[in-house]
């Protein structure tokens, strides 16, 4: 017979042709990724390799199945089994029916990797995959339990339960998801760190050991801890991947929890909060805010927010939540003014300046870039010097790590000659930012001048303006005040800067920082 045809995990019925056909289903899919409607009979819309596991037709090892097309039907069930939860579906077009493959030598691989108790020459590498984890879901995730009087014990134990099912179910690994956990009551408690496990039996382990401690759920206080102390490179935490906190919560948090929600959105972290058994009638009364949750979340949108109705019989509420968890493209809080900003430098050459004070002007451009997270997947820097002529001494695409931007900066060498500060605004906007006006990173301009230019600084910085560039000009000496605000952004105040020594331009590094990030913010609101 043929050679079954190589499909993906994701490939469904309604993708294949034939009413008939024999497919090879590759091994360590993501069971959580996968979406099955109905049980024997399949929706066409549902993985076919999915529903091969959830029939029992194969593992996760992969293996060899006929698929059979059949007609639409009404009423597809939900049933869980063999670690798929399947889901109800009301009505569809056409079905399928999974069975095993009459095919060649493929499908005893596939069997013999499948009951893989005994050591068959397959095993090394299964475990060699499992020590990766789920490549697919890069996050950096810290669980904030509650430890508090209004769990109590029993139901402390049911939340251990519950999230060693979902780190069980994330595929923690060395190149997946990496897990800690803290613990909130009167005072939080970081259980453990995200260095200390990379997998996944010994996370379930340390969560089975916690111990619980009771007090008040000072859930606010405890967010704010981790948000601050959690996240740190010496305690794990990876550059460029999502960071989480997900905050289980029994009722109410006794304490403010909003102020906690900023800080924890200033540092980058994407904050969830699943619910479980909302306040009582009686106990309403000492919540400070009924709003928590909106203010707490990462964003308002419902996609930070979950809710379980009690602590029992938890198992369907895992799969959505690791789903959640593991889109990446969703976690709208990891991009921070520090690692989605493009800022260009525009830097007057002019004769006025003069050697000494060219090194001071490049000594404070460093030390704005030194303030963020350079790579190519995070803030980018560009600079371009300017005469009567420009010179690009380098573009956002140029360098990819802060140590090669800063040598690039110290690289610079001074120009000298005359003053055309608008051709140089529109230079930077149509050469330099040009190519990533479209990008994923807001735009920012920091112009740096000590004179009158020879020519129109208002047509082109209304040009850089409608390009969507947002600008900073600062200038030292005898730059005039009234080009300086036509060059800057609105409100051109808190864009304008000025100084009279170039000794003065130092001191305006975080004011510039602080500008930025306002800006940032402000747009993404």
């Amino acid at each position: 017979s043929l050679a079954p045809t190589a499909i993906t995990c994701f490939t469904r019925g309604l993708d294949l042709r034939k009413e008939t056909e024999d497919v090879l289903c590759p091994a360590n899919c993501p069971l959580w990724q996968f979406y099955v409607f109905g049980n024997e009979v399949y929706a066409s819309l549902s993985s076919v390799c999915g529903a091969a596991i959830h029939r029992g037709v194969i593992t996760n090892a992969g293996g060899a199945v006929r698929v059979q097309t059949l007609p639409g039907q009404d009423n597809y069930p939900a049933v869980n089994a063999n670690g798929i939860q399947s889901q109800a579906l009301t009505r569809w077009a056409s079905s399928f029916s999974v069975t095993r493959a009459k095919s060649t030598a493929l499908e005893a691989v596939g069997r013999s990797v499948s009951t893989a108790r005994p050591s068959t020459g397959k095993r090394p590498k299964k475990t060699l995959d499992k020590k990766a984890g789920n490549k697919d879901c890069k996050a950096d995730i810290a669980f904030l339990i509650d430890g508090s009087f209004n769990i109590g014990q029993r139901r402390f134990n049911l939340q251990k339960n519950f999230v060693g099912k979902v780190a069980m179910m994330l595929g923690i690994g060395t190149e997946g998801p990496h897990v800690g956990v803290v613990q909130a009551s009167e005072h939080p408690k970081i259980e453990f760190y995200l260095k200390n496990f990379t997998a996944a039996k010994e996370v379930l382990f340390a969560i089975k050991e916690l111990g619980f401690r009771g007090g008040n759920s000072n859930t606010g206080k405890a967010l704010k801890h981790t948000a601050q102390k959690f996240f740190s490179l010496e305690n794990g935490v990876r550059k460029g991947i999502p960071k989480i906190i997900v905050v289980f919560l029994d009722g109410w948090p006794s304490d403010d929890i909003e102020e906690a929600g900023i800080v924890a959105r200033e540092f980058g972290v994407n904050v969830f909060i699943v619910s479980v058994a909302k306040p009582t009638t009686e106990e309403l009364g000492m919540v400070q805010d009924l709003g928590f949750v909106d203010k707490a979340v990462c964003r308002n949108n419902g996609f930070f927010s979950y809710q379980m109705p009690t602590w029992f019989g938890t198992t369907k509420y895992v799969k959505p939540l690791v789903q959640k968890l593991c889109s990446h493209e969703q976690m709208l809080c990891s991009k921070t003014c520090y690692n989605s900003v493009n800022i260009g430098f525009l830097i007057d050459g002019s004769s006025s300046i003069g050697d000494s004070n060219f090194r001071l002007v490049l000594e404070f451009i460093s030390n704005i870039a030194k303030a963020f997270e350079i790579s190519d997947i995070g803030s980018k820097i560009a600079a371009v010097q300017f005469t009567y002529d420009q010179q690009d001494e380098f573009g956002f695409a140029d360098h990819t790590t802060k140590e090669k931007v800063l040598s690039a900066i110290r690289n610079i060498r001074y120009m000298s000659g005359g003053t055309a500060t608008g051709d140089a605004i529109n230079h930077i906007t149509t050469t330099v930012f040009g190519p990533v006006r479209d990008g994923p990173n807001k735009n920012f301009l920091i112009l740096l001048t000590d004179g009158q230019s020879y020519d129109d600084v208002r047509g082109p910085a209304a040009a850089a303006h409608k390009a969507g560039i947002t600008v900073f000009s600062v200038g030292v000496a005898w730059a005039p005040l009234d080009d300086l605000k036509d060059i800057a952004s609105e409100p051109r105040e808190s864009h304008t800067f000025f100084t009279r020594e170039f000794t003065g331009l130092e001191p305006m590094v975080p004011d510039v920082i602080r500008g930025i990030c306002r800006d940032f913010l402000d747009s993404k609101q």
